[in-house]
Formats: structure tokens, C-alpha cells, sequence
């Protein structure tokens, strides 16, 4: 939803656009709600009383880093009557008031998934060393004249990413790295915002799991495991690298749950007991896992510690591809993960336990005898089921559902599912080879390949045929997109499906 300044700028999911010369216009409007509690609409059906935010003032999404390359582009954080002033002088102009200093205070906290440890320079100063993956280092004074900054891998002190952020005088920042190895992207928390009343609390969420897509906030009664499909999110459809706004509640302890927009059902982080504390700030921090899907979590209290809360999930999908049409059923941990159908059949992802739990697996009724997998908090499987329903194999793939990071790009492999013969398979796009020697049972690395708006040729070869045992000549490769082709069924009349794992 737009909000409307009154000089024109503009907030969509706590981002500002502000218009020129509306600096009288901000300094008469006093931000009442904005700086009382951001007060809104009310939502007295659940057990808290969650406040709908106001425009986020003066930063929301000012400064943001795509790539570790480049500037900030975003600064979380609250102000009063700077909207009106141009990005370029709007930290510097609203700081410490009257230029009594030009210091400021940063630290660090690691939230990159891809990095153990890290450290953090500015100006050729080291402030953060050894900040542990979930940790936050300790605040140092930086010079808001002086910011050329560096954040370091521990030890090699090699750089994965430089940024000169404007900051403001006689104030704290957190900057929070985030992403993968070689590929780390940064965000800067401005943590000033002003306490709320006693027995209230205020609660900013920034997705920083861009491969996730944009997710929806429930806030409910702590340590219970009700459907969310009749709740109503207190905040929805944050995409990857924005946030919430700060939304006012009810001090307390709740269960917190981030689901996929507009799917409640669809469930990539559930805290069942997080306390928000009278009169306090905190953050709630998305961010990345293996698979791509689910996210992790971290909750940051204002200008305080840091709590690391991991996923304890991972998701699971069966493929059913044996020739012959056999009944295929699975089960993981007690939970249904694919309910009886003929093969070839390609299941949705299921959300399970992590750990090693029990499968059960039949065909044609028969119970497989196979090991369980082990499944990594995070992680995106592909139980492959193929061969004959006389002889049923299984494979354990494990899936990458990661955004390719370079941009105009997109990412493919081949799966594998063809029963019989162990001949290898590749696969072409416009006629270019992105996979190859691909054996039954087995599945080749994502290949990135240029995005398309036009029409592509994606074609399956097996050493075994003349011609292509696959071929679309249709497709349209968005930007961005994950995609598995299987191969299925009898290799004398294959079945190729291609499928979009990003979704």
C-alpha cells in the first residue's frame, strides 16, 4: 500500500521517494505517528494488538548494496524532518545535532551464510575481528568523514566487500553482511528509532533471503502450531532486500512465522517462542540457506545482542520416474511427502525435520529397503525414485534453488530419471552443450545460462539415439529462474519434464 507525504514522496513496504524541494513541507509536517508509535489500523483478532506501520521516515531503503562492489543503496532507521533533503546530505544533515561531533558508532554483525568469521576496516582501521556467522561485533567510533570501509574474511584478511556509506554524527549503526561466498551484499540498521510505550514493542523485519522471494509476517500465540490460513499477517510481501517498517505490538512472548506471499501454508521459518520486550526495538533478520527456500532467522535488539535463530527444516520432494507405471508412496518422519500415484510423477516440496528421520517408501505397495537420507537444516532434496517397479533404486539429490547471482542470467541442469540403461545423457541449449555424461540416477550441476525473452531450443541427446530424445523449442528463459528438466520412464519412449524450482 502508498502512503502519501505531503509533499509528495511516497512509501511502499517502508520505502520513501521524496519529493524535491519539500523541505518546508517536512519540517511542518511533525511525523506524529511516525515518531509515537508508527499507529495505524488495529488487528484485535489475534492474541497481540499489532499496529500497522506508518511511512518509515527520512531512511527506509535510502542506501542498498546489491553486490559487494557497490555503494550502499539502503539505511534502515527513523528520522523526523529530513525526508525533505536530497540523499547525498540526508545522514550528514540529520545527525548529532549542530555539529557538536563527527563521530559516529558502527559494528558489525554477520549474517552471510558463506562466511565463518569475519572482520570489518574502516579507514584502515580494523573495529570488528573473528565476528562469528549469527554474532555481532561491539560498536567502534568511525570518523563521519572518514568512511571508506572494508568487511574482511578472519585471518587472510581477503576483501568481499568495500562500501563508503554517508553516516550521521552521534549515532549507532549496525551493518549487517549477508549472502554467499563471492557474492556478499551488505545493509546498514540506523538504531535510533525511538522506544514505544511500556508493555508495547516495535518489531522491523528485513528480508535479506533474496533467493526466498518476497514473505509474509505472523505474529501468534507462542508454542502453538495452528494453520496460519485464517490469520492475518502482520506484514506481507517483503521482498528480497527491503523491509516491514517497524510495526508497533503488544509486548510479550509470540510464535513468529515467515511464509511465502500469499501462501500461509507455505511456511520457510517458524519461532515458536520469541519475547519482544516492553519498550523495546528489535529486528528480525531473514536470511539465507543452502537450498534457497527456507530462511534463517536472527532477532537484533536496538543498539543491543544479537539472538541466532536457525531453521530446523528442511524440504523434500519426491520423483517418482520408474518405467511401467508403477504406485509409488512415501513418507518422511510419519509425514506424507508424496501420497500414492503412478509413475512418472514430480511431487511438490514438503517441509520436514532435518536430521536423518525414518522413510518409508513403497512400490506397488512394497516397502523399499534403503537407508534413511540425511537431510541438512536448510537444505532442498529430491528423493529420485527410478529403474523398474521390479527393481526400484533410489537416489538422494540434493538441490540448489539459489538465484544465479550474475544478473540476466538463470540456472538449468538434467535430472537423470530414465530406467535401464546406464548410458550417459547431455543436454544443449541452442546448441550449445550445458551438461553431459549425465548416469541414471544422478543429476548434473545447475549451468548458468543467459536469460532469453525470445523463444530457445533446450535439447536432451542420449548416445543411444540418432536424434534428440528432448527437444522444446519454445522455451523462455526468464532472468532469475531455476530450472530441473527429468527424464523419466523407459529409455525406448523417454518423458521429459522440465520444472521452475524457484517458485
Amino acid at each position: 500500500m502508498l502512503a502519501a507525504h505531503p509533499c509528495g514522496a511516497r512509501r511502499r513496504a517502508g520505502l520513501w521517494r521524496a519529493a524535491p524541494k519539500c523541505k518546508e513541507a517536512a519540517q511542518q509536517h511533525k511525523f506524529t505517528a511516525a515518531t509515537q508509535g508508527h499507529m495505524g489500523e488495529q488487528h484485535a483478532a489475534r492474541p497481540i494488538a499489532p499496529v500497522r506501520p506508518a511511512p518509515i521516515p527520512f531512511f527506509s531503503l535510502l542506501y542498498f548494496s546489491e553486490f559487494s562492489s557497490m555503494r550502499f543503496k539502503q539505511i534502515w532507521g527513523s528520522g523526523l524532518s529530513c525526508l525533505a533533503l536530497s540523499a547525498v546530505t540526508l545522514l550528514s544533515a540529520c545527525g548529532g545535532g549542530s555539529g557538536s561531533s563527527s563521530n559516529t558508532q558502527v559494528r558489525l554483525l554477520n549474517a552471510s551464510v558463506g562466511y565463518s568469521s569475519l572482520d570489518l576496516a574502516v579507514n584502515s582501521t580494523t573495529l570488528n575481528t573473528g565476528v562469528a556467522y549469527g554474532n555481532v561485533g561491539s560498536y567502534a567510533s568511525v570518523d563521519i568523514n572518514a568512511t571508506s570501509s572494508q568487511i574482511q574474511t578472519t585471518g587472510v584478511g581477503a576483501t568481499v566487500a568495500n562500501l563508503t556509506p554517508t553516516l550521521a554524527a552521534d549515532s549507532h549503526y549496525t551493518l549487517i553482511a549477508y549472502g554467499w561466498g563471492g557474492a556478499v551484499r551488505n545493509s546498514l540498521l540506523q538504531e535510533t528509532e525511538t522506544a514505544p510505550d511500556a508493555n508495547k514493542s516495535k518489531l522491523l523485519v528485513l528480508n535479506l533471503a533474496p533467493d526466498a522471494g518476497a514473505l509474509d509476517v505472523y505474529i501468534t500465540a507462542a508454542n502453538n502450531s495452528d494453520s496460519l490460513e485464517t490469520a492475518t499477517p502482520v506484514d506481507s510481501a517483503i521482498a528480497g532486500g527491503t523491509g516491514s517498517g517497524y510495526n508497533t505490538l503488544n509486548s510479550g512472548t509470540f510464535r513468529i512465522t515467515l511464509t511465502g506471499s500469499g501462501k500461509p501454508s507455505d511456511i520457510r521459518l517458524d519461532l515458536p517462542s520469541v519475547t519482544l520486550e516492553s519498550t523495546g526495538v528489535a529486528t528480525l533478520v531473514a536470511t539465507a540457506t543452502s537450498g534457497g527456500r527456507l530462511v534463517n532467522g536472527m532477532v537484533l535488539k536496538q543498539q543491543g545482542a544479537v539472538s541466532n535463530l536457525p531453521t530446523t527444516k528442511a524440504r523434500v520432494r519426491v520423483a517418482a520416474t520408474l518405467a511401467g507405471s508403477a504406485s509409488v508412496n512415501a513418507s518422511i518422519g510419519g509425514q506424507s511427502v508424496l501420497p500414492s500415484t503412478l509413475a512418472p510423477q514430480i511431487g511438490a516440496y514438503t517441509t520436514v525435520e532435518a536430521g536423518a528421520p525414518v522413510l518409508d517408501l513403497r512400490v506397488n505397495g512394497i516397502a523399499l529397503n534403503t537407508s534413511n537420507p540425511t537431510l541438512k537444516a536448510g537444505g532442498d532434496y529430491t528423493l529420485l525414485v527410478w529403474g523398474t517397479a521390479a527393481s526400484p533404486q533410489l537416489s538422494v539429490l540434493s538441490d540448489d534453488n539459489r538465484l544465479p547471482t550474475a544478473s540476466g542470467t538463470a540456472k538449468i541442469r538434467l535430472i537423470n530419471g530414465l530406467s535401464g540403461a546406464n548410458t550417459g545423457l547431455g543436454m544443449a541449449l541452442d546448441y550449445s552443450s550445458i551438461a553431459s555424461n549425465i548416469t541414471p540416477g544422478s543429476a548434473s550441476s545447475a549451468a548458468v545460462v543467459n536469460a532469453s525473452a525470445t523463444a530457445s531450443l533446450l535439447t536432451v541427446n542420449s548416445p543411444a539415439s540418432a536424434t534428440a530424445i528432448y527437444s522444446n523449442a519454445s522455451l523462455i528463459v526468464p532472468t532469475s529462474a531455476v530450472f530441473s528438466l527429468f527424464m523419466m520412464g523407459d529409455p525406448a519412449a523417454p518423458i521429459g519434464q522440465l520444472v521452475r524450482d524457484d517458485r
